[in-house]
């Protein structure tokens, strides 16, 4: 296999697994997968990022991710229930 045939695999698996992340949080089915709506909301993430904010969200979010996966949590589903 060639070395570019290796980068597009490493890349298509990477943008599925994004992809998978999309569809964990259950934003796909609570937007009933208007794409309009999930690209605005990734936009606004990518504000909130460049913005005086970026600190203060960034440990949100990676406190809220992590405690996600080690719940297991997918589709907002709460396991503690």
């Amino acid at each position: 296999m060639r070395a570019w045939q290796i980068e597009r695999r490493k890349r298509t698996r990477h943008l599925i697994e994004l992809g998978g992340l999309v569809v964990k949080t259950g934003i796909v089915d609570l937007t009933g997968d208007d794409r309009a709506i999930i690209y605005g909301a990734l936009l606004w993430m990518a504000d909130k990022l460049r913005s005086d904010e970026r600190e203060k969200v960034l440990a949100l979010w990676t406190a809220k991710g992590k405690e996600a996966f080690e719940d297991g949590r997918s589709v907002g589903i709460d396991t503690h229930a």
